[in-house]
């Protein structure tokens, strides 16, 4: 699946487009941003993923006889564009922000820059890729905060919009933070670790509760979670797991890896109860696992009823981001180059709605991090030839409020630019870390985010800047473009 060529994984429109560069060239050099508005499910940052499969896809970019000849059987390209696919591949430059990496809104996640056509028909899958991923590594990482430290599975391939989204959904919760999924495929193919139990029909297929128990844990003695809610958590399911328990101790079985798994009725209550009885018997160390359609604020109501629960199965609402569905991200024009010039055009779309106004030129992005906390103060957006010297004393303000300034003394921050080359010239340049270094990589991420930040409910928004140089291009453009409207 990762090799499969996506070429054709576009809208129409960007190969209409394409065919009208082709019959009207323009040999122009383009940059397009792709990066989103707000963040998803109410918080204050996101989590950027999906970058390896965009690279992926850009080095298997290009057109099979067989996409030639689909093309063709629409009646709406001529042949000599046809011809031209052919030989067709991508041959500019792609910078990104890492995957795993804290992102706020407005600033680019991907900066394409390339021939126009080129730029214009990787549009729709960058969008797709990174789009879905970016939502779901974010909703990881909120179910997982919300934990505070408790392992969470992710186990909603059955759930999941297809495989594709239960494939390479599963690897964006495993960098926003789950300890493992139940995907197999997902496992076999990114190196992390598949976790699960059994199911009731386990329970059901045998002629009691005890029996099936007593079966798998002499399959299953290092990793014995049995499922207690098939008849009755507390009458029946808690008191047969003890005895099978007290048995594999009897026998001389360590037990290690062992616990219990409720997936329905009131988890609060059911954990501490059952919590009671393992520890009466001696096994106050087992895991109590919950299931039974997660999310984050569900199991920080649980944490705040100190519900006796040390492991979370998240499926439906993590896989799908069942409150947020769509991440919302955007690609949009920047700057333009004609053959013949040296410079980019700066670009500006504009809009009656406010926040649709995007922010021109060929960008850059910085985070500014307290030296004494490591914590990020701000994100800064501004040309890609600024240079700052973080010893000299930074105003920065809110683009949209302006009288908004914080004045950053020199010698008191660090600076770190988020953008990285991942493509140079057609040619990939970036090394993807491994999947589990990633989620590692993307703690440390959220650990630099101020803990108001990070709250479900009302966080405290980061503040992302733009430099006083795009901040001057892009209210000058405005200006030119309203004067024009008035003659």
């Amino acid at each position: 699946m990762r090799a499969t060529n996506l070429t054709l994984l576009t809208d129409l429109y960007e190969l209409t487009m394409m065919q009208g560069y082709f019959k009207n060239p323009t040999n122009q050099t383009v940059i397009f941003d792709m990066f989103y508005r707000v963040n998803p499910c109410g918080g204050s940052f996101a989590i950027t993923a999906g970058l390896e499969q965009m690279i992926e896809y850009i080095e298997n970019l290009h057109f099979t006889d067989d996409d030639i000849e689909y093309l063709r059987s629409l009646h709406i390209f001529e042949d000599d564009f046809l011809e031209y696919l052919r030989s067709f591949k991508f041959t500019g430059d792609i910078y990104a922000i890492p995957e795993g990496t804290v992102v706020f809104p407005r600033e680019p996640l991907v900066k394409v820059i390339a021939p126009i056509m080129e730029a214009q028909l990787v549009e729709t899958a960058i969008l797709n890729i990174i789009n879905h991923q970016s939502l779901i590594a974010t909703k990881a990482a909120r179910v997982c905060y919300a934990a505070r430290g408790d392992g969470i599975m992710e186990f909603g391939l059955r759930r999941a919009q297809g495989p594709d989204a239960g494939i390479y959904g599963a690897r964006a919760a495993v960098i926003g933070g789950c300890a493992g999924t139940s995907n197999v495929l997902t496992g076999q193919m990114f190196n992390v670790p598949v976790l699960g139990t059994h199911a009731h029909s386990w329970i059901m297929s045998f002629p009691d509760e005890y029996t099936a128990f007593k079966t798998y844990a002499k399959m299953y003695p290092n990793s014995c979670t049995l499922l207690v809610d098939t008849y009755d958590v507390l009458k029946s399911g808690v008191p047969n797991a003890i005895r099978v328990f007290e048995e594999m101790r009897e026998e001389g079985v360590k037990l290690t890896h062992y616990g219990i798994r409720i997936d329905s009725g009131d988890l609060a209550y059911l954990s501490k109860e059952a919590y009671k009885m393992l520890a009466a018997a001696g096994f106050d160390d087992a895991t109590i696992s919950a299931s039974s359609d997660l999310d984050e604020y569900l199991i920080d109501s649980l944490k705040t009823q100190d519900a006796k629960i040390n492991s979370w199965g998240v499926g439906t609402n993590l896989i799908t981001s069942k409150d947020n569905p769509a991440f919302g991200g955007v690609y949009k024009l920047a700057a333009v180059k004609d053959a013949d010039s040296t410079n980019f055009t700066p670009k500006i779309k504009l809009s009656e709605n406010t926040e649709k106004v995007t922010n021109p030129g060929n960008k850059t992005v910085y985070r500014i991090y307290s030296k004494s906390t490591g914590k990020i103060k701000a994100d800064l957006i501004c040309l890609a030839d600024e240079v700052f010297d973080p010893d000299e004393t930074m105003i920065i303000f809110d683009p949209a409020d302006t009288w908004k300034k914080t004045k950053v003394l020199g010698g008191t921050y660090e600076l770190r630019e988020l953008l990285v080359p991942v493509i140079h010239e057609g040619k990939r340049v970036y090394t993807s870390p491994e999947v589990m270094d990633l989620r590692e990589y993307c703690q440390k991420e959220q650990n630099t985010l101020w803990d108001e930040s990070r709250r479900l409910v009302n966080p405290q928004k980061v503040y992302v800047d733009l430099s006083q140089k795009l901040y001057d291009l892009k209210k000058n453009l405005l200006e030119e473009m309203s004067e024009k409207a008035l003659d």
